[in-house]
């Protein structure tokens, strides 16, 4: 498994190996040993989710601020732009965002730890997404900042049409309304 840091350090692209020829391909998607001496992280998964969304469904950003959850994200069909967003108040990079295209075709995964709030837009006709959380979903403490908040400024790639929100997702918060993370 090939492991890359991005602009935040605690943010991983993880490529596994792929063997393929004529018939197709074969990759491990997870192995906890190989995950571990690849990453240096000591997680633990609790529950897998499946998505599947429409060409220009925007999900997020979510977050838990209580029973926070790291993500091990990746696309099984289509493809998305994915995004996480630094949510650590302690942290250098407060506030600043990393994303990269996700898809079927490129089989990258991306480590999202606790303390991020994560979302994606769907590039494809659809996608299906899948993830590892390292803590049990909890509606409760489930929070969403806004896709288009100005002061974090993701640059979302050109999707031709306005994003397709949830009700959840329309009344997201901009970051400085935000209950954020003191410490994960």
């Amino acid at each position: 498994m090939k492991v890359t840091q991005t602009a935040i350090a605690d943010l991983l692209v993880l490529e596994p190996k792929v063997f393929g020829d004529e018939r197709g391909f074969f990759l491990e998607s997870f192995n906890m040993q190989t995950f571990r001496a690849a990453t240096g992280l000591n997680v633990d998964f609790v529950q897998d989710n499946h998505s599947k969304s429409a060409k220009h469904v925007l999900r997020g950003l979510h977050y838990q601020i209580q029973q926070p959850q790291g993500k091990l994200v990746r696309v099984v069909q289509g493809e998305v732009f994915d995004v996480a967003v630094d949510l650590r108040r302690h942290s250098s990079t407060f506030g600043r965002w990393v994303g990269l295209h996700l898809s079927a075709a490129n089989k990258k995964q991306f480590w999202v730890p606790a303390g991020f709030a994560h979302g994606f837009v769907v590039l494809s006709e659809t996608a299906e997404f899948l993830y590892k959380t390292t803590d049990y979903y909890s509606p409760e403490h489930e929070r969403c900042i806004a896709w288009n908040d100005p002061e974090i400024g993701i640059a979302w790639p050109e999707m031709g049409a306005e994003p397709l929100l949830s009700a959840k997702d329309q009344q997201g918060c901009n970051l400085r309304e935000a209950v954020t993370f003191q410490k994960v």
